[in-house]
Protein backbone atom coordinates (compact mmCIF):
# COMPACT_ATOMS: atom_id res chain seq x y z
CA UNK A 1 0.00 0.00 0.00
CA UNK A 2 2.86 2.41 0.60
CA UNK A 3 3.69 2.60 -3.09
CA UNK A 4 0.02 3.30 -3.79
CA UNK A 5 0.07 6.36 -1.52
CA UNK A 6 3.48 7.46 -2.76
CA UNK A 7 2.15 7.34 -6.31
CA UNK A 8 -0.83 9.48 -5.26
CA UNK A 9 1.47 12.02 -3.59
CA UNK A 10 3.55 12.25 -6.78
CA UNK A 11 0.40 12.45 -8.93
CA UNK A 12 -1.00 15.18 -6.68
CA UNK A 13 2.08 17.33 -7.28
CA UNK A 14 1.95 16.70 -11.04
CA UNK A 15 -1.78 17.47 -11.32
CA UNK A 16 -1.43 20.63 -9.27
CA UNK A 17 1.34 21.87 -11.54
CA UNK A 18 -0.87 21.29 -14.60
CA UNK A 19 -3.75 23.11 -12.96
CA UNK A 20 -1.68 26.08 -11.79
CA UNK A 21 -0.09 26.42 -15.24
CA UNK A 22 -3.57 26.69 -16.75
CA UNK A 23 -4.69 29.13 -14.06
CA UNK A 24 -1.69 31.37 -14.76
CA UNK A 25 -3.05 31.98 -18.28
CA UNK A 26 -6.23 33.60 -16.91
CA UNK A 27 -6.76 37.28 -16.32
CA UNK A 28 -7.21 38.23 -12.67
CA UNK A 29 -10.92 38.86 -13.32
CA UNK A 30 -11.37 35.38 -14.85
CA UNK A 31 -9.44 33.80 -11.99
CA UNK A 32 -11.87 35.39 -9.52
CA UNK A 33 -15.11 34.86 -11.48
CA UNK A 34 -17.71 32.71 -9.74
CA UNK A 35 -18.54 29.89 -12.14
CA UNK A 36 -20.71 27.91 -9.75
CA UNK A 37 -18.15 25.49 -8.34
CA UNK A 38 -18.65 24.56 -4.70
CA UNK A 39 -16.36 27.39 -3.61
CA UNK A 40 -17.33 29.61 -6.56
CA UNK A 41 -14.21 30.84 -8.32
CA UNK A 42 -10.98 29.17 -9.26
CA UNK A 43 -9.31 31.47 -6.73
CA UNK A 44 -11.48 30.22 -3.88
CA UNK A 45 -11.29 26.57 -5.02
CA UNK A 46 -7.49 26.52 -5.16
CA UNK A 47 -7.34 28.19 -1.75
CA UNK A 48 -9.74 25.56 -0.38
CA UNK A 49 -7.62 22.68 -1.66
CA UNK A 50 -4.55 24.12 0.04
CA UNK A 51 -6.47 24.91 3.23
CA UNK A 52 -7.88 21.38 3.44
CA UNK A 53 -4.45 19.85 2.75
CA UNK A 54 -2.94 21.88 5.56
CA UNK A 55 -5.75 20.89 7.92
CA UNK A 56 -5.24 17.19 7.15
CA UNK A 57 -1.45 17.42 7.31
CA UNK A 58 -1.72 19.04 10.73
CA UNK A 59 -3.95 16.14 11.80
CA UNK A 60 -1.62 13.54 10.31
CA UNK A 61 1.70 14.81 11.64
CA UNK A 62 0.78 17.27 14.38
CA UNK A 63 2.63 20.24 12.94
CA UNK A 64 2.22 23.07 10.47
CA UNK A 65 -0.33 25.80 9.98
CA UNK A 66 -3.95 24.69 9.90
CA UNK A 67 -6.69 27.09 8.86
CA UNK A 68 -9.81 27.24 10.99
CA UNK A 69 -12.22 27.55 8.05
CA UNK A 70 -12.60 25.48 4.90
CA UNK A 71 -13.22 28.61 2.82
CA UNK A 72 -10.25 30.51 4.19
CA UNK A 73 -8.34 32.55 1.61
CA UNK A 74 -4.72 31.78 2.40
CA UNK A 75 -3.24 33.82 -0.44
CA UNK A 76 -5.03 36.56 -2.31
CA UNK A 77 -2.76 36.30 -5.34
CA UNK A 78 -2.17 33.30 -7.60
CA UNK A 79 1.63 33.65 -7.47
CA UNK A 80 1.74 33.44 -3.67
CA UNK A 81 -0.76 30.59 -3.67
CA UNK A 82 1.31 28.65 -6.20
CA UNK A 83 4.47 28.98 -4.11
CA UNK A 84 2.58 27.74 -1.04
CA UNK A 85 1.06 24.89 -3.09
CA UNK A 86 4.47 23.70 -4.26
CA UNK A 87 5.82 23.76 -0.71
CA UNK A 88 2.78 21.82 0.55
CA UNK A 89 3.07 19.25 -2.23
CA UNK A 90 6.69 18.58 -1.27
CA UNK A 91 5.64 18.34 2.37
CA UNK A 92 3.00 15.75 1.45
CA UNK A 93 5.51 13.71 -0.53
CA UNK A 94 7.98 13.81 2.35
CA UNK A 95 5.33 12.79 4.86
CA UNK A 96 4.12 9.85 2.78
CA UNK A 97 7.71 8.75 2.09
CA UNK A 98 8.24 8.55 5.86
CA UNK A 99 5.30 6.22 6.48
CA UNK A 100 5.44 2.46 6.95
CA UNK A 101 2.76 -0.23 6.79
CA UNK A 102 2.34 -0.30 10.56
CA UNK A 103 1.60 3.43 10.60
CA UNK A 104 -0.92 3.07 7.76
CA UNK A 105 -2.79 0.48 9.82
CA UNK A 106 -2.65 2.47 13.04
CA UNK A 107 -5.44 4.66 14.35
CA UNK A 108 -5.24 8.39 14.93
CA UNK A 109 -7.70 10.90 16.31
CA UNK A 110 -8.77 14.35 15.19
CA UNK A 111 -11.58 16.84 15.62
CA UNK A 112 -13.35 17.97 12.44
CA UNK A 113 -13.87 21.66 11.76
CA UNK A 114 -17.46 21.04 10.69
CA UNK A 115 -18.64 19.22 13.80
CA UNK A 116 -17.54 18.90 17.42
CA UNK A 117 -16.25 15.64 18.79
CA UNK A 118 -13.21 13.50 18.36
CA UNK A 119 -12.98 11.03 15.47
CA UNK A 120 -10.79 7.91 15.61
CA UNK A 121 -9.86 6.31 12.30
CA UNK A 122 -7.12 4.27 10.66
CA UNK A 123 -4.59 6.38 8.83
CA UNK A 124 -4.62 4.40 5.56
CA UNK A 125 -8.28 4.91 4.61
CA UNK A 126 -8.15 8.51 5.80
CA UNK A 127 -5.10 9.13 3.62
CA UNK A 128 -7.13 7.72 0.70
CA UNK A 129 -9.80 10.33 1.50
CA UNK A 130 -7.12 13.04 1.59
CA UNK A 131 -6.00 12.27 -1.96
CA UNK A 132 -9.55 11.72 -3.21
CA UNK A 133 -10.58 15.12 -1.81
CA UNK A 134 -7.83 16.82 -3.79
CA UNK A 135 -8.95 15.08 -6.99
CA UNK A 136 -12.58 16.02 -6.34
CA UNK A 137 -11.82 19.72 -6.06
CA UNK A 138 -9.30 19.70 -8.91
CA UNK A 139 -12.20 18.42 -11.00
CA UNK A 140 -14.21 21.46 -9.95
CA UNK A 141 -11.25 23.69 -10.81
CA UNK A 142 -11.04 22.00 -14.20
CA UNK A 143 -14.76 22.60 -14.78
CA UNK A 144 -14.25 26.25 -13.87
CA UNK A 145 -11.46 26.57 -16.42
CA UNK A 146 -13.57 25.05 -19.17
CA UNK A 147 -16.54 27.27 -18.18
CA UNK A 148 -14.17 30.19 -18.74
CA UNK A 149 -13.56 28.91 -22.28
CA UNK A 150 -10.15 27.41 -21.62
CA UNK A 151 -9.02 24.12 -23.17
CA UNK A 152 -9.73 20.96 -21.24
CA UNK A 153 -6.86 19.63 -19.13
CA UNK A 154 -5.82 16.01 -19.06
CA UNK A 155 -5.50 15.27 -15.35
CA UNK A 156 -6.30 11.56 -15.41
CA UNK A 157 -4.11 9.37 -13.26
CA UNK A 158 -3.55 7.03 -16.21
CA UNK A 159 -2.17 9.95 -18.27
CA UNK A 160 0.21 10.75 -15.43
CA UNK A 161 1.31 7.10 -15.40
CA UNK A 162 1.97 7.23 -19.14
CA UNK A 163 4.06 10.39 -18.90
CA UNK A 164 5.74 11.81 -15.79
CA UNK A 165 4.66 8.91 -13.56
CA UNK A 166 6.17 6.08 -15.60
CA UNK A 167 8.10 4.77 -12.58
CA UNK A 168 4.76 3.89 -10.93
CA UNK A 169 3.44 2.04 -13.99
CA UNK A 170 6.52 -0.11 -14.60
Amino acid sequence: MLDHYRMFADYNRWANRQLYAAASELSDAEYRTDKGAFFGSLHATLNHILAADRIWMRRFCGEGDAPTRLDQILHDDLAGLEVARRIEDERIISYVDGLDEARLGAHFTYTPITMPGEIRQKLGPTLAHFFNHQTHHRGQAHATLTALGRPSLTLDLVFFLRTDGEKWAA
